[in-house]
């Protein structure tokens, strides 16, 4: 059963005013300015806020609509303008500064994942059609620079260059390296029996975090000497008798730990070299759909939307989709043991 709290904001975090109408499914915060965040919707709709720490306020800078619900977002490198990856296959790119928004790719699914290559200044994305496909925004929609044809439906992609880490709905992650991005250097299988959710990229680069349907984590070395390094853990669990999806894994790059939240309505902050769960926080009357840390990890978003694990009879009309932004402190740092036990 899910959390019976009705403090829909328990742990006393920023909550971003005028939030999206329905189910919030992506959230990324600026690469250049660490206070932006965008957020994509099933309402059809990608919002920007400025967020204020020290009064605790938001902002909303900017909004415009799409013709079909939002799945995934980016920034371009210079953070001026967002992409995003739609249900209806389309990517498009939205400038920031004139509030112009263009198509700049198509699939024939929705579009899960996408991210801007910075390096390469191509927009990677990846869709439930089996295929990744590169993109030269600058050119004509419908002609990609490179199109991967993948085993199965892809459910779940990481991007830090020059890793890309790619989820398949058949439990295989197909590793890339972006200097040379043609085929995966590197393919395993998922150490976890169910259904991927989320992934997230080791800011090292030596490895991956893999979440599941099934309230477990998967902590993947690419070495293979050092496959002692891998392991797995459950988390957002009750009792260890019911247990929750893991809707999104996100590291803080600069102290290598991890957040990681659930349908449960949880999220906690993680270390996996110590192997333990730094800090607990209160769950949320209902599902955390997804969740981000901005690049210096001074601020952690993360959404409250009921994200259907259940099924229709859990939904809840009279629950409202908020997104919160917490200012994080020493408690994503290695050291700070708060709990005694994963």
């Amino acid at each position: 059963m899910f959390s019976t709290s009705t403090t829909t904001n328990p742990n006393n975090d920023i909550e971003l005013s005028s939030p999206p109408s329905d189910g919030v499914s992506c959230l990324k915060f600026s690469p250049k300015a660490n206070n932006l965040i965008v957020a994509g919707s099933w309402d059809q709709k990608i919002r920007c806020w400025e967020i204020n720490a020290p009064t605790k306020s938001s902002l909303p800078k900017a909004i415009i609509s799409h013709e079909a619900a939002i799945l995934c977002t980016d920034w371009s490198g210079d953070g001026t303008k967002v992409f995003t990856g739609g249900v209806d296959g389309k990517a498009k790119c939205w400038n920031l500064a004139t509030n112009q928004i263009v198509q700049v790719a198509q699939h024939t699914a929705p579009i899960k994942e996408c991210f801007w290559i910075e390096e390469s200044n191509v927009l990677v994305t990846a869709s439930w059609d089996r295929t990744l496909k590169y993109w030269d925004t600058r050119q004509q929609t419908g002609t990609p620079v490179l199109s991967l044809e993948l085993t199965e439906r892809i459910y779940a992609m990481d991007m830090l260059y020059p890793l890309l880490a790619v989820a398949t709905a058949d439990r295989k992650i197909y590793i890339y390296d972006l200097k040379n991005p043609q085929s995966p250097y590197k393919t395993v299988e998922s150490l976890l029996k169910y259904q991927t959710r989320c992934i997230s990229c080791f800011p090292d680069k030596s490895g991956f975090a893999l979440g599941s349907i099934e309230g477990r984590v998967a902590i993947q070395s690419l070495d293979d000497s050092k496959q002692e390094n891998s392991f797995t853990f459950k988390c957002h669990r009750e009792n260890d008798t019911v247990a929750y999806a893991v809707n999104n894994i996100s590291f803080a790059l600069p102290y290598g730990t991890f957040a990681t939240a659930g349908s449960d309505g949880g999220f906690s902050f993680w270390d996996k070299e110590a192997k333990f769960r730094l800090k607990q926080f209160s769950k949320l009357p209902q599902s955390i759909s997804t969740a981000t840390f901005n690049l210096d990890a001074s601020f952690y978003a993360y959404a409250s939307s009921y994200d259907w694990s259940k099924g229709s009879q859990y939904f809840d009309p009279n629950q409202p989709n908020s997104i919160f932004v917490r200012v994080v402190g020493d408690e994503a740092k290695k050291g700070n043991k708060q709990t005694k036990k994963r």
